[in-house]
Protein backbone atom coordinates (compact mmCIF):
# COMPACT_ATOMS: atom_id res chain seq x y z
CA UNK A 1 0.00 0.00 0.00
CA UNK A 2 2.64 2.42 -0.49
CA UNK A 3 1.64 6.02 -1.83
CA UNK A 4 4.20 7.29 -4.10
CA UNK A 5 4.42 9.19 -7.29
CA UNK A 6 0.70 9.60 -7.43
CA UNK A 7 -1.15 12.20 -9.21
CA UNK A 8 -3.80 14.34 -6.94
CA UNK A 9 -6.03 15.09 -9.52
CA UNK A 10 -8.88 12.71 -11.53
CA UNK A 11 -8.76 13.50 -15.09
CA UNK A 12 -6.18 11.06 -16.04
CA UNK A 13 -7.90 8.38 -14.01
CA UNK A 14 -11.76 9.13 -15.47
CA UNK A 15 -10.86 8.91 -18.83
CA UNK A 16 -9.53 5.46 -18.18
CA UNK A 17 -12.62 4.72 -16.30
CA UNK A 18 -14.64 5.99 -18.98
CA UNK A 19 -12.68 3.83 -21.50
CA UNK A 20 -12.34 0.50 -19.01
CA UNK A 21 -16.21 0.20 -17.23
CA UNK A 22 -15.55 -0.93 -13.72
CA UNK A 23 -18.15 -1.98 -11.41
CA UNK A 24 -16.86 -2.05 -8.29
CA UNK A 25 -15.00 1.53 -8.90
CA UNK A 26 -18.98 2.28 -9.31
CA UNK A 27 -19.75 1.03 -6.04
CA UNK A 28 -16.48 2.44 -4.40
CA UNK A 29 -17.48 5.83 -5.75
CA UNK A 30 -21.28 5.07 -4.47
CA UNK A 31 -20.35 3.93 -0.65
CA UNK A 32 -17.49 6.85 -0.62
CA UNK A 33 -20.11 9.68 -1.34
CA UNK A 34 -22.51 7.63 1.58
CA UNK A 35 -19.57 7.82 4.08
CA UNK A 36 -18.51 11.48 3.47
CA UNK A 37 -22.09 13.10 3.56
CA UNK A 38 -21.92 12.01 7.44
CA UNK A 39 -18.50 12.38 7.72
CA UNK A 40 -18.08 15.97 6.33
CA UNK A 41 -19.29 19.23 5.32
CA UNK A 42 -18.29 19.23 1.91
CA UNK A 43 -18.56 15.65 0.23
CA UNK A 44 -17.00 16.54 -2.91
CA UNK A 45 -13.96 14.10 -3.55
CA UNK A 46 -12.03 12.70 -6.29
CA UNK A 47 -10.22 9.53 -6.64
CA UNK A 48 -6.39 8.98 -7.79
CA UNK A 49 -4.77 5.40 -8.21
CA UNK A 50 -2.34 4.82 -4.85
CA UNK A 51 -0.73 2.14 -5.00
CA UNK A 52 0.18 -1.11 -7.12
CA UNK A 53 -0.33 -4.15 -4.89
CA UNK A 54 0.97 -8.17 -5.32
CA UNK A 55 -2.53 -9.24 -4.28
CA UNK A 56 -6.36 -8.60 -5.58
CA UNK A 57 -6.66 -5.46 -3.36
CA UNK A 58 -6.44 -1.94 -4.67
CA UNK A 59 -5.83 1.22 -2.68
CA UNK A 60 -7.13 4.93 -3.79
CA UNK A 61 -6.08 8.18 -2.53
CA UNK A 62 -9.38 10.32 -1.38
CA UNK A 63 -8.57 13.89 -2.06
CA UNK A 64 -11.27 16.89 -1.12
CA UNK A 65 -11.44 19.83 -3.10
CA UNK A 66 -11.82 22.02 0.47
CA UNK A 67 -9.48 21.03 2.20
CA UNK A 68 -5.45 19.44 2.26
CA UNK A 69 -5.99 16.09 4.01
CA UNK A 70 -6.54 12.79 2.15
CA UNK A 71 -7.62 9.66 2.72
CA UNK A 72 -7.00 6.09 1.41
CA UNK A 73 -9.74 3.66 0.07
CA UNK A 74 -9.01 -0.31 0.32
CA UNK A 75 -10.89 -2.40 -2.35
CA UNK A 76 -10.16 -5.89 -1.37
CA UNK A 77 -13.39 -7.71 -3.53
CA UNK A 78 -14.83 -10.42 -0.95
CA UNK A 79 -14.45 -13.15 -3.12
CA UNK A 80 -10.78 -12.77 -3.11
CA UNK A 81 -9.56 -11.01 -0.18
CA UNK A 82 -10.53 -10.88 3.33
CA UNK A 83 -11.05 -7.77 5.62
CA UNK A 84 -11.27 -9.42 8.88
CA UNK A 85 -7.58 -10.01 9.19
CA UNK A 86 -7.38 -6.64 8.19
CA UNK A 87 -9.33 -5.06 11.00
CA UNK A 88 -7.88 -7.64 13.76
CA UNK A 89 -4.19 -7.42 13.40
CA UNK A 90 -4.96 -3.17 12.97
CA UNK A 91 -6.14 -3.62 16.37
CA UNK A 92 -3.59 -5.70 17.92
CA UNK A 93 -1.01 -3.81 16.67
CA UNK A 94 -2.43 -0.45 17.34
CA UNK A 95 -2.51 -1.63 21.08
CA UNK A 96 0.83 -2.48 20.70
CA UNK A 97 1.52 1.15 19.89
CA UNK A 98 2.49 0.26 16.43
CA UNK A 99 1.62 3.65 14.01
CA UNK A 100 -0.54 1.56 11.42
CA UNK A 101 -3.60 3.72 9.60
CA UNK A 102 -6.71 4.57 11.47
CA UNK A 103 -9.90 2.45 10.10
CA UNK A 104 -12.51 5.21 9.50
CA UNK A 105 -15.21 3.15 7.89
CA UNK A 106 -15.66 -0.09 6.66
CA UNK A 107 -18.06 -2.39 4.49
CA UNK A 108 -16.91 -6.09 5.09
CA UNK A 109 -20.04 -7.29 2.86
CA UNK A 110 -18.53 -4.86 -0.12
CA UNK A 111 -14.96 -5.52 0.53
CA UNK A 112 -14.27 -1.76 1.63
CA UNK A 113 -12.10 0.10 3.89
CA UNK A 114 -11.73 3.96 4.31
CA UNK A 115 -8.19 4.59 6.37
CA UNK A 116 -5.84 7.12 7.12
CA UNK A 117 -3.28 8.22 4.83
CA UNK A 118 0.43 7.84 6.14
CA UNK A 119 2.05 9.70 3.77
CA UNK A 120 3.15 9.22 0.26
CA UNK A 121 6.98 7.86 1.17
CA UNK A 122 7.74 4.49 1.54
CA UNK A 123 11.59 3.77 3.08
CA UNK A 124 12.44 2.29 -0.06
CA UNK A 125 11.23 5.79 -1.70
CA UNK A 126 12.99 7.90 1.03
CA UNK A 127 16.27 5.73 0.66
CA UNK A 128 16.13 5.94 -3.38
CA UNK A 129 16.17 10.45 -2.85
CA UNK A 130 19.52 11.02 -4.10
CA UNK A 131 22.38 10.89 -1.61
CA UNK A 132 19.89 10.50 1.05
CA UNK A 133 20.27 6.36 1.57
CA UNK A 134 23.39 6.45 3.67
CA UNK A 135 22.26 9.39 6.07
CA UNK A 136 18.17 8.32 6.25
CA UNK A 137 19.03 4.16 6.48
CA UNK A 138 19.94 4.36 10.73
CA UNK A 139 17.13 6.99 12.04
CA UNK A 140 14.66 4.61 9.70
CA UNK A 141 15.88 1.32 10.81
CA UNK A 142 15.93 1.66 14.36
CA UNK A 143 13.17 3.20 14.46
CA UNK A 144 11.82 0.02 12.30
CA UNK A 145 13.57 -2.35 14.63
CA UNK A 146 11.81 -0.40 18.11
CA UNK A 147 8.47 -1.24 16.28
CA UNK A 148 9.79 -4.82 15.81
CA UNK A 149 10.06 -5.04 19.44
CA UNK A 150 7.40 -3.29 20.06
CA UNK A 151 5.31 -6.46 17.96
CA UNK A 152 6.44 -9.04 19.15
CA UNK A 153 6.40 -8.22 22.84
CA UNK A 154 2.87 -7.86 22.38
CA UNK A 155 2.66 -11.22 21.09
CA UNK A 156 -0.35 -14.26 22.28
CA UNK A 157 -0.36 -17.66 20.90
CA UNK A 158 -4.18 -17.73 20.31
CA UNK A 159 -4.98 -14.12 18.20
CA UNK A 160 -3.03 -15.03 14.90
CA UNK A 161 -3.12 -18.00 12.84
CA UNK A 162 -0.13 -20.11 13.28
CA UNK A 163 2.93 -20.19 11.40
CA UNK A 164 3.09 -23.58 11.12
CA UNK A 165 4.72 -26.92 9.33
CA UNK A 166 1.98 -26.45 7.04
CA UNK A 167 2.07 -23.35 6.16
CA UNK A 168 5.88 -22.78 5.63
CA UNK A 169 5.75 -25.52 3.64
CA UNK A 170 3.42 -24.69 1.06
CA UNK A 171 5.20 -21.75 0.62
CA UNK A 172 8.64 -23.35 0.09
CA UNK A 173 6.99 -25.21 -2.71
CA UNK A 174 6.36 -21.72 -4.85
CA UNK A 175 9.75 -22.20 -5.37
CA UNK A 176 9.90 -25.59 -7.58
CA UNK A 177 6.77 -25.30 -8.49
CA UNK A 178 6.75 -21.61 -10.11
CA UNK A 179 10.29 -20.52 -9.97
CA UNK A 180 11.68 -23.84 -11.17
CA UNK A 181 9.08 -25.63 -13.61
CA UNK A 182 6.89 -22.48 -14.68
CA UNK A 183 10.17 -19.45 -15.11
CA UNK A 184 12.69 -21.80 -15.99
CA UNK A 185 10.70 -24.28 -17.53
CA UNK A 186 13.21 -26.81 -16.11
CA UNK A 187 12.30 -30.72 -14.45
CA UNK A 188 14.24 -31.68 -12.04
CA UNK A 189 16.41 -35.20 -12.01
CA UNK A 190 15.33 -37.44 -9.26
CA UNK A 191 18.62 -36.48 -7.70
CA UNK A 192 17.94 -32.69 -7.56
CA UNK A 193 14.20 -33.61 -6.22
CA UNK A 194 15.98 -34.86 -3.69
CA UNK A 195 18.76 -32.30 -2.58
CA UNK A 196 15.83 -29.68 -2.66
CA UNK A 197 13.62 -32.15 -0.13
CA UNK A 198 16.37 -32.98 2.11
CA UNK A 199 16.83 -28.72 2.11
CA UNK A 200 13.57 -27.83 2.85
CA UNK A 201 13.43 -30.31 5.71
CA UNK A 202 16.47 -28.68 7.24
CA UNK A 203 15.35 -25.33 6.97
CA UNK A 204 12.07 -26.08 8.29
CA UNK A 205 13.68 -27.78 11.34
CA UNK A 206 15.23 -24.44 11.88
CA UNK A 207 12.28 -22.45 11.68
CA UNK A 208 9.93 -24.32 13.65
CA UNK A 209 12.34 -25.05 17.06
CA UNK A 210 12.66 -20.63 16.88
CA UNK A 211 10.55 -18.97 19.46
CA UNK A 212 7.35 -17.71 18.48
CA UNK A 213 6.12 -14.30 18.14
CA UNK A 214 3.84 -12.00 15.67
CA UNK A 215 4.79 -11.93 12.65
CA UNK A 216 4.09 -9.41 9.92
CA UNK A 217 5.32 -11.61 6.76
CA UNK A 218 6.58 -8.35 4.71
CA UNK A 219 7.84 -6.04 7.03
CA UNK A 220 10.30 -4.43 4.43
CA UNK A 221 10.82 -1.55 2.86
CA UNK A 222 7.66 -1.16 0.33
CA UNK A 223 5.48 -1.99 3.84
CA UNK A 224 6.79 0.82 5.87
CA UNK A 225 6.24 4.47 5.47
CA UNK A 226 8.24 7.50 6.66
CA UNK A 227 5.79 9.56 8.22
CA UNK A 228 5.80 10.73 12.02
CA UNK A 229 6.10 8.67 14.19
CA UNK A 230 8.48 6.34 12.29
CA UNK A 231 7.48 3.98 10.90
CA UNK A 232 4.18 3.79 9.46
CA UNK A 233 2.93 0.14 8.73
CA UNK A 234 1.07 -1.45 6.03
CA UNK A 235 0.10 -4.63 4.71
CA UNK A 236 -0.30 -6.17 8.13
CA UNK A 237 -3.41 -8.56 7.16
CA UNK A 238 -1.32 -11.46 6.84
CA UNK A 239 0.45 -11.70 10.02
CA UNK A 240 0.72 -15.00 11.66
CA UNK A 241 2.35 -16.54 15.06
CA UNK A 242 5.96 -17.62 14.09
CA UNK A 243 9.29 -17.38 14.17
CA UNK A 244 10.78 -14.91 15.77
CA UNK A 245 13.53 -13.64 13.16
CA UNK A 246 11.55 -14.07 10.11
CA UNK A 247 10.63 -10.47 10.57
CA UNK A 248 14.04 -9.35 10.71
CA UNK A 249 14.92 -11.52 7.52
CA UNK A 250 12.63 -9.11 5.80
CA UNK A 251 13.61 -6.17 7.06
CA UNK A 252 17.28 -6.67 6.77
CA UNK A 253 17.22 -9.07 3.97
CA UNK A 254 15.12 -7.14 1.82
CA UNK A 255 13.96 -8.22 -2.17
CA UNK A 256 13.73 -4.26 -2.63
CA UNK A 257 16.89 -2.88 -1.24
CA UNK A 258 20.30 -4.46 -0.61
CA UNK A 259 22.55 -3.79 2.31
CA UNK A 260 26.56 -4.16 2.93
CA UNK A 261 26.85 -7.17 5.26
CA UNK A 262 28.68 -5.54 8.10
CA UNK A 263 25.81 -3.06 8.28
CA UNK A 264 23.57 -6.07 8.56
CA UNK A 265 25.46 -7.70 11.06
CA UNK A 266 25.14 -4.41 13.10
CA UNK A 267 21.67 -3.80 12.97
CA UNK A 268 20.90 -7.59 13.80
CA UNK A 269 23.16 -7.27 17.00
CA UNK A 270 21.14 -3.84 18.19
CA UNK A 271 18.12 -5.66 17.55
CA UNK A 272 19.64 -8.84 19.23
CA UNK A 273 20.62 -6.67 22.28
CA UNK A 274 16.85 -4.99 22.58
CA UNK A 275 15.25 -8.19 22.12
CA UNK A 276 17.12 -9.71 24.92
CA UNK A 277 16.52 -6.37 27.24
CA UNK A 278 13.25 -6.31 26.65
CA UNK A 279 12.92 -9.82 27.76
CA UNK A 280 11.82 -11.52 24.03
CA UNK A 281 13.10 -14.96 23.81
CA UNK A 282 16.16 -14.52 22.20
CA UNK A 283 19.00 -16.99 22.01
CA UNK A 284 21.78 -15.61 24.62
CA UNK A 285 24.61 -16.71 21.99
CA UNK A 286 24.27 -13.77 18.72
CA UNK A 287 26.11 -16.44 16.62
CA UNK A 288 22.93 -18.52 17.79
CA UNK A 289 20.60 -16.29 17.00
CA UNK A 290 22.41 -14.99 13.39
CA UNK A 291 22.44 -18.84 12.25
CA UNK A 292 18.57 -18.60 12.71
CA UNK A 293 18.26 -15.19 11.09
CA UNK A 294 20.39 -17.00 8.05
CA UNK A 295 18.08 -19.83 8.00
CA UNK A 296 14.67 -18.02 8.03
CA UNK A 297 15.95 -15.60 5.58
CA UNK A 298 16.45 -19.27 3.28
CA UNK A 299 13.16 -20.14 3.89
CA UNK A 300 11.77 -16.27 2.78
CA UNK A 301 13.93 -16.13 -0.04
CA UNK A 302 12.66 -19.62 -1.76
CA UNK A 303 9.18 -18.25 -1.01
CA UNK A 304 9.70 -14.87 -2.65
CA UNK A 305 11.28 -16.17 -5.79
CA UNK A 306 8.70 -18.31 -6.25
CA UNK A 307 5.86 -15.92 -5.57
CA UNK A 308 7.82 -13.33 -7.88
CA UNK A 309 7.86 -15.61 -10.48
CA UNK A 310 4.13 -16.28 -9.83
CA UNK A 311 3.25 -12.82 -10.38
CA UNK A 312 4.98 -12.58 -13.57
CA UNK A 313 3.46 -15.81 -15.14
CA UNK A 314 0.04 -15.66 -13.60
CA UNK A 315 -0.78 -12.42 -12.97
CA UNK A 316 1.29 -10.49 -15.45
CA UNK A 317 3.12 -8.23 -13.34
CA UNK A 318 6.20 -8.04 -14.41
CA UNK A 319 8.02 -5.50 -12.63
CA UNK A 320 9.06 -8.13 -10.19
CA UNK A 321 11.52 -10.17 -12.63
CA UNK A 322 14.02 -7.49 -12.01
CA UNK A 323 13.89 -8.21 -8.39
CA UNK A 324 14.33 -11.71 -8.58
CA UNK A 325 18.71 -11.12 -9.01
CA UNK A 326 18.75 -10.03 -5.49
CA UNK A 327 16.51 -12.84 -3.80
CA UNK A 328 18.41 -15.49 -5.64
CA UNK A 329 21.97 -13.98 -4.52
CA UNK A 330 20.37 -13.73 -1.53
CA UNK A 331 19.75 -17.70 -1.38
CA UNK A 332 23.39 -18.07 -2.90
CA UNK A 333 25.21 -16.58 -0.13
CA UNK A 334 23.31 -17.99 3.01
CA UNK A 335 23.48 -21.26 1.84
CA UNK A 336 27.13 -21.11 1.07
CA UNK A 337 27.78 -20.54 4.52
CA UNK A 338 26.80 -23.54 5.95
CA UNK A 339 27.71 -26.80 5.42
CA UNK A 340 24.13 -28.33 5.78
CA UNK A 341 22.87 -26.34 2.88
CA UNK A 342 26.00 -26.86 1.02
CA UNK A 343 24.35 -29.12 -1.41
CA UNK A 344 21.01 -26.85 -1.95
CA UNK A 345 23.92 -24.19 -2.66
CA UNK A 346 25.11 -26.41 -5.51
CA UNK A 347 21.70 -26.69 -7.38
CA UNK A 348 20.82 -23.38 -6.90
CA UNK A 349 24.05 -22.54 -9.14
CA UNK A 350 23.42 -25.24 -11.59
CA UNK A 351 19.73 -23.69 -11.99
CA UNK A 352 21.85 -20.03 -12.46
CA UNK A 353 23.61 -21.70 -15.33
CA UNK A 354 19.41 -23.05 -16.59
CA UNK A 355 18.23 -19.69 -15.70
CA UNK A 356 21.00 -18.06 -18.55
CA UNK A 357 19.63 -20.61 -21.57
CA UNK A 358 16.46 -19.54 -20.89
CA UNK A 359 16.34 -15.67 -21.61
CA UNK A 360 15.87 -14.49 -18.15
CA UNK A 361 19.23 -12.82 -17.70
CA UNK A 362 19.07 -12.13 -14.07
Amino acid sequence: MSCGNVPRHLSRFARHSLMNPDSRLVELQGWLTSQFRQLRASPQFSLAPASEDASFRRYFRVTFADARDSLVVMDAPPEKENCRPFLHVAQLLEGAGVHVPKVHASNLAQGFLLLEDLGASTYLERLNEGDARSTAAAGLYLAAIDTLVAIQLASTPTELPPYDDALLRRELHLFPDWYVARHLRVELAPNEAEVLAKAFELVLANNLAQPRVYVHRDYHSRNLMACNPLPGVLDFQDAVYGPITYDLASLLKDAYVSWEEDRVIDWCVRYWEKARKAGLPVPADFSAFYRDFEWMGVQRHLKVAGIFARLFHRDGKERYLADLPLVLEYLQRACARYRELGPLAGLLDHLHERDLTTGYTF
